[in-house]
């Protein structure tokens, strides 16, 4: 692919290569950068030949651009007049490290490509303005939804404080999530979905920073809860259990392999049974009751004040309702096996008071299963800010 012979402020299909080099990059990022964003960044001397690229690492403290212009620092003054490429925008604030958009400045790139603004409200916009003052070409939008898709978690999180939440249920084709109850086995998963489209829920875990279940879903599976992706991440999984009465099984997988990763939320003010079970290395968080229930709203704001980007739901039919009735889910994930169980199975859902709509649906195949994704709620800001 040659580079184009002049450099205009739209976005061309040479922009797009490299953006989507530049996302490959961001998405080595998963798992390991959280609560900051997954960002990659390619820079091309001014030749148009690349000459450095990186990606985020919390751990690492350096952002993408600025691990981007180390790699290129071979270049050295063809970097002067060349292009950078950054998932993200370039922030324009000192946080844990100085700006981002004063090292591409200093750097002497001639042109910025962004494929999205930063969704957080104290950079939106200013980071692509302090380029353009200093004289730098900036194009913004390229492979946007992409870019935007890798960061729904953070997007949602740096605005409202709530982690972005993503609802996985595996059902049958009438919407059923178990078989009749007494006809599986207690304590045990019943599997509604192919090896296959289980393994795809992996992925979903290892990019997430916490998932979640009803008590229900314990004493009826006795689920492991875990990230087996085999991925790297900088923190653990942690595992969220819903228990308005402290039923907690002491046998259950969840605790006896607790590491301080097994948070429980309860309205329970029974000490002697929370004793036990932090006594196990379970933490119980008890919170005002809500109708006689967990408030999700409240499991939401203490998540995201722990820095929860993103929340996996994998709960039954009461928790699936409520989330649902409440409009707390940001995106629906659904695995379909080809079964019909029958109206006395357990549904997915139950009494829904009103209907929810799925747009621009993304189907994917499991084998004979199917996968259907939506975004119900958009966790981006509406101005363009750029």
């Amino acid at each position: 692919m040659n580079a184009p012979n002049e450099i205009t402020d739209h976005i061309s299909d040479w922009d797009r290569y490299w953006m989507r080099r530049a996302l490959e990059l961001a998405r080595r990022g998963i798992g390991v950068t959280s609560p900051n964003p997954a960002v990659g960044c390619v820079i091309l001397d001014q030749t148009g030949q690349p000459a450095g690229e990186g990606w985020h690492e919390y751990d690492l403290l350096d952002h993408a651009e600025i691990v981007a212009l180390r790699a290129a620092e071979h270049a050295g003054d063809r970097v002067r007049g060349g292009t950078a490429y950054v998932t993200l925008e370039p922030c324009s604030i000192t946080g844990r490290t100085p700006p981002c958009s004063n090292a591409l400045i200093q750097a002497g790139v001639a042109r910025v490509v962004g494929a999205t603004i930063d969704p957080n409200p104290a950079i939106a916009g200013r980071g692509f303005e302090a380029l353009r003052a200093a004289g730098i070409e900036v194009a913004v939008g390229a492979c946007e939804a992409d870019a935007r898709r890798l960061n729904e978690g953070f997007a949602r999180w740096i605005q409202s404080h709530h982690p972005f939440v993503l609802m996985k249920v595996a059902m049958t084709l009438d919407a059923r999530i178990a078989p009749p109850p007494g006809q599986n086995t207690e304590h045990a998963p019943y599997w509604i979905t192919s090896e296959a489209a289980r393994a795809a829920v992996q992925p979903l875990r290892w990019a997430a920073d916490a998932t979640l279940v009803g008590v229900d879903t314990v004493v009826a599976d006795d689920p492991w809860m875990t990230d087996r992706s085999g991925q790297r991440r900088r923190r653990p999984l942690l595992r969220i259990v819903l228990d308005s009465a402290l039923r907690m099984p002491l046998d259950s997988k969840l605790v006896k392999t607790a590491q301080n990763d097994v948070v429980i939320f309860t309205i329970s003010h029974d000490e002697a049974r929370a004793g036990e079970l932090r006594q196990r290395g379970v933490r119980v968080e008890v919170l005002p009751a809500e109708h006689g229930r967990v408030p999700l709203e409240a499991v939401l704001a203490k998540l995201g004040e722990e820095g929860v980007l993103t929340l996996l739901t994998e709960s039954g039919t009461r928790l699936n309702t409520a989330f649902l009735a409440a409009g707390l889910v940001d995106r629906i994930h659904l695995f379909i096996a080809p079964q019909i169980m029958g109206s006395d199975a357990v549904p997915a859902f139950r009494g829904m008071p009103r209907f929810v709509d799925l747009k621009d649906v993304e189907l994917e195949r499991y084998g004979n299963d199917l996968g259907v994704s939506s975004l119900l709620r958009d966790p981006w800001p509406e101005t363009p800010g750029t």
